[in-house]
């Protein structure tokens, strides 16, 4: 059995995505719910791996998906393409979570004579931890610190946005992004209990910009 790597990993969900989108789902006729859908296609492509390779699956309780490799996987539909992520801190909305992302986008088509489904994958894309940043957070921060701005501008920004933290927490962020300008993150996160990532900016920039690449 070989290692599992990065680059082993987005060439089987190169294959995984071909194989998905010419398989019938009986199981998934009918069924209208995303995460369900998202969890059976995640679990057949963590089976693919373990036929072939020896890895650190992960769950839930540990966190993400290939802790051994820093990714986590994310499955969802092109209707909507987003998801939810547990929030740890406003921090990860402006230097980004604390791992890479391999996200597939499908589109369920039901046969209503065949009464099956197919999972059509019509994108993977996989953004690299530098990149899962909030963009329109990270490029106002770049346009403030490029017009001169100072520590009061970048407090007033982040009130603005309401990002989730007390006045302590913003004074030492604000420092840090003095210290530190953050990269341009591509998704878009929306506050809340959870993080809910949103997926139409990595799929429209995937292949475009560093750190955010087309796997199919």
């Amino acid at each position: 059995m070989k290692k599992l790597t990065v680059v082993k990993l987005k060439r089987e969900a190169n294959a995984f995505s071909k194989y998905q989108s010419a398989t019938d789902e009986p199981t998934l006729f009918g069924v209208t719910d995303g995460k369900a859908i998202g969890t059976h296609l995640e679990h057949e492509f963590r089976l693919r791996l373990e036929r072939s390779y020896v890895f650190s699956s992960g769950s839930s309780a540990r966190g993400i998906d290939f802790p051994e490799l820093g990714v986590d996987m994310k499955a969802t539909s092109i209707r909507q393409p987003q998801s939810s992520c547990p929030f740890k801190s406003a921090k990860e909305k402006i230097y980004g979570l604390a791992y890479s992302l391999l996200v597939f986008v499908y589109e369920k088509v039901d046969d209503q004579q065949r009464r099956t489904a197919r999972l059509d994958i019509k994108h993977v894309v996989y953004v690299e931890k530098a990149q899962t940043a909030d963009f329109q957070t990270t490029s106002g921060l770049h346009k403030i610190l490029d017009n001169s701005g100072n520590k009061d501008d970048l407090l007033a920004f982040m009130e603005e946005r309401l990002l989730p933290m007390n006045e302590m927490q913003a004074d030492q962020l604000a420092d840090e992004i003095l210290r530190n300008p953050p990269a341009i993150g591509y998704l878009t996160i929306s506050n809340a209990l959870q993080w809910r990532l949103q997926y139409r900016r990595v799929i429209e920039y995937a292949g475009r910009v560093d750190g955010v690449e087309k796997v199919i």
